[in-house]
C-alpha cells in the first residue's frame, strides 16, 4: 500500500503530484478521503479530473466499500490508549485512558485543569506501551500561549521510578513539536501542516500519536463577532475539525482539543455552563469531557458524550508532579 506513488494514480502527472504534496496530500489514503472541490482547488485541476483522481485513489486504497461489523471490530484492535495518569480518569474512559482515532474535547472554566491534562498527555504519550503510553511524539497547536516546557519538566520529574527505565527530560521535550497559532486561518493551516510532520516522523522511533489543540475555539470566538458571522464561523470550525479527525484516522493518533465555555443565563436548573462551538463541535468530537474545579488540587471530570460508554464522573488531582488520584 505504501509503495504506491501519487504519480501512479490516473490523471496525476509529476506537476500535479508536486502540488498535491505541497497541499498536504502526501499519501494515496489522504487523496481517497478528500472531496473533489478541495482537491481541484489545491491541485489547480478541473473538478472532473479531481473526481477521477479520487476514484483512482479509492480503488487503490480499497476504502470505498462496505465492511461487516466483525471486520470493523478487528480494525478497532489497532486503536491505542494513552493513560491520563489517574486510574479514576482512565476508568471513566473505559480503562486504559484516551483512545486513538478519536477527538477528545475537554471543556471547562479557566482553572479547571484543561491545559494541565494536555501537558500530562504530552508526557504520557511518550511512555512505553507497558506503562500506558504509545511510544510516540506529540504536536501541539498553541492558540493561547499556554504551553510551558517548565511544566513538562515538573511532570517528567513526577513520573514513577520504574525498573529498567530512566526518564530524560530533554528527550521528552525533543519529542514535543509546538506551533503558536496567531489567528484562526493560521490555526487551520497548522492542522494541515501537521500531516507533513507526521509523514516525516512516520518511520522514526517516535511517530506522531497525539495532536493537542489548546484551545480549539479561542481565535474563532475573537474574530467572528455577532450573529451575522455565525454561519461562516461554524463552517470553518467544521472543516478544521474534520481535518483533525482525518489526521487521527490516517495516523492512528489521538486529537485532544480543549474548549472554552459560556454561561447560559436562562438555565433555571443544573449547571449553566455550556461549551462554545455549538452543535458542530458537539457532533464532531468523539468524547466530550467536562472538567470542574473542586477544593485544592481536586478536579472532577464528567463524561458528557461518548459513542460506547455511559455518562459518569471521576475525581482526580492536579499537583506539581502532574495528574493522579
Amino acid at each position: 500500500m505504501t509503495d504506491i506513488l501519487l504519480e501512479d494514480l490516473a490523471g496525476v502527472g509529476p506537476a500535479t503530484a508536486e502540488k498535491l504534496r505541497e497541499a498536504g496530500y502526501g499519501t494515496v489514503e489522504s487523496i481517497a478521503v478528500a472531496s473533489p472541490a478541495e482537491l481541484a482547488a489545491c491541485a489547480e485541476v478541473g473538478e472532473s479530473t479531481s473526481a477521477k483522481i479520487i476514484a483512482s485513489a479509492r480503488q487503490v486504497a480499497d476504502i470505498g466499500g462496505f465492511e461487516t461489523g466483525d471486520q470493523i471490530l478487528e480494525r478497532r484492535k489497532l486503536v491505542g490508549k494513552i493513560t491520563t495518569g489517574s486510574k479514576n480518569f482512565d476508568e471513566l474512559l473505559g480503562g486504559g485512558g484516551m483512545e486513538t482515532q478519536s477527538i477528545v474535547e475537554l471543556y471547562g472554566e479557566f482553572g479547571s485543569g484543561k491545559t494541565q491534562v494536555a501537558h500530562q498527555m504530552a508526557v504520557n504519550v511518550q511512555l512505553p506501551l507497558e506503562l500506558g503510553g504509545l511510544n510516540g511524539s506529540v504536536i501541539i497547536i498553541d492558540t493561547e500561549n499556554t504551553f510551558r516546557p517548565e511544566r513538562i519538566t515538573q511532570m517528567v520529574g513526577g513520573l514513577p521510578e520504574t525498573e529498567g527505565y530512566e526518564w530524560n527530560i530533554e528527550d521528552f521535550l525533543k519529542n514535543i513539536h509546538v506551533a503558536r497559532a496567531y489567528n484562526s486561518n493560521h490555526q487551520i493551516l497548522l492542522a494541515e501542516n501537521a500531516m507533513d510532520l507526521a509523514e516525516e516522523l512516520r518511520d522514526s522511533e517516535k511517530p506522531v500519536r497525539l495532536v493537542i489543540v489548546d484551545s480549539l475555539i479561542a481565535h474563532f470566538r475573537a474574530e467572528y463577532v455577532g450573529r451575522g458571522t455565525l454561519a461562516d464561523r461554524q463552517q470553518k470550525i467544521n472543516k478544521h475539525m474534520h481535518t483533525l479527525q482525518r489526521f487521527a484516522d490516517l495516523n492512528n493518533a489521538l486529537v485532544l482539543a480543549t474548549n472554552q465555555v459560556m454561561s447560559k443565563p436562562d438555565a433555571f436548573f443544573g449547571d449553566p455552563t455550556r461549551p462554545v462551538g455549538g452543535h458542530v463541535v458537539g457532533h464532531t468530537a468523539t468524547f466530550r469531557i467536562y472538567l470542574r474545579k473542586s477544593k485544592g488540587e481536586k478536579r472532577i471530570a464528567r463524561l458528557v458524550d461518548s459513542p460506547n460508554l455511559p455518562d459518569g464522573e471521576a475525581i482526580f488531582s492536579v499537583s506539581m508532579e502532574g495528574m493522579g488520584d
